[in-house]
């Protein structure tokens, strides 16, 4: 009898279908960083159809922050450039549901929501260049601690399409001075999963002001010699989406993400992310 795992602690080294049949039944509903190691682990942004077009350009206009993995067809629940058994409606650890730009709630399912019109996007997430730095030996903070990564608003603004825009959201992981050259050239070898950070050091410089307070996820600790690096983040849609304030948008709850069954060192850019 295979064994309902319920913790992170259990989940870390489970295989792919052990954890997705965990979040698909709502038994599962945590950080998603450091599962299913080597999957694709992406964010998602679902709009109704009239909504679509001008959030498809945004997202060509944004590709740091918003790096396509793939698009469905209106109304369809699969993205199939993520894998035809990946469901939208129940796949994600944990969703929020905005009415007119305001968070209305937070749900493990999407069925009851689910419409005709909905169209989905995956947008690539920063945990496929944190495998990576854990491959090089750099330590993540907030997996080791079993927390969230900290996610700020930053005043660093977005190139607006129709109704979307607003300012980057970025995720932050300390990193020791001596090896930021590493990090720069590990990230950028991963367009899809944002790439190189975005700023390092001051968090003030990009309009962070307290770095023990951030707006998603959970503080950690930067240590002696550790320096605080920036990484665009694919929470970034969600501020556009409350910029935007359509009468419904699903997003992923932050840290909870969509895991896919195409390998995170394979799955290509989207066609769309021609620049």
């Amino acid at each position: 009898m295979q064994q309902d795992l319920t913790k992170f602690s259990e989940l870390a080294g489970a295989a792919m279908g052990q954890v997705r049949a965990a979040i698909r039944s709502g038994r599962y509903s945590g950080h998603t960083a450091g599962l299913a190691h080597g999957k694709l682990q992406c964010n998602l942004a679902i709009l109704p159809g009239e909504y679509a077009d001008a959030f498809h350009e945004f997202c060509r206009l944004n590709p740091k922050a918003c790096p396509l993995a793939g698009v469905s067809n209106p109304g369809e629940p699969v993205i199939v450039e993520l894998g035809e058994a990946v469901d939208i409606r129940t796949d994600a650890a944990r969703y929020n549901i905005y009415r007119h730009g305001k968070l209305d709630q937070q749900v493990s399912e999407l069925n009851a929501c689910w419409q005709d019109d909905l169209v989905s996007f995956a947008i690539g997430c920063s945990f496929t260049f944190e495998n990576a730095l854990r491959i090089a030996g750099f330590p993540m903070r907030h997996i080791d601690l079993d927390r969230t990564v900290p996610m700020y608003r930053t005043s660093i603004e977005t190139h607006q399409s129709g109704p979307f825009g607003g300012g980057m959201v970025v995720s932050m992981r300390p990193i020791s001075k001596e090896r930021i050259d590493e990090v720069y050239e590990i990230c950028r070898k991963y367009p899809l999963a944002h790439g190189a950070p975005v700023h390092v050091g001051d968090p003030a410089e990009i309009g962070i002001l307290t770095i023990d307070a951030p707006d998603w996820g959970n503080p950690v600790p930067i240590e002696d010699g550790e320096v605080p690096v920036f990484w665009a983040c694919g929470v970034t849609p969600q501020v556009a989406i409350m910029t935007a304030k359509p009468p419904l948008s699903i997003t992923h709850a932050p840290g909870a993400m969509l895991i896919a069954d195409v390998s995170e060192q394979t799955a290509p850019l989207y066609p769309y992310n021609d620049n």
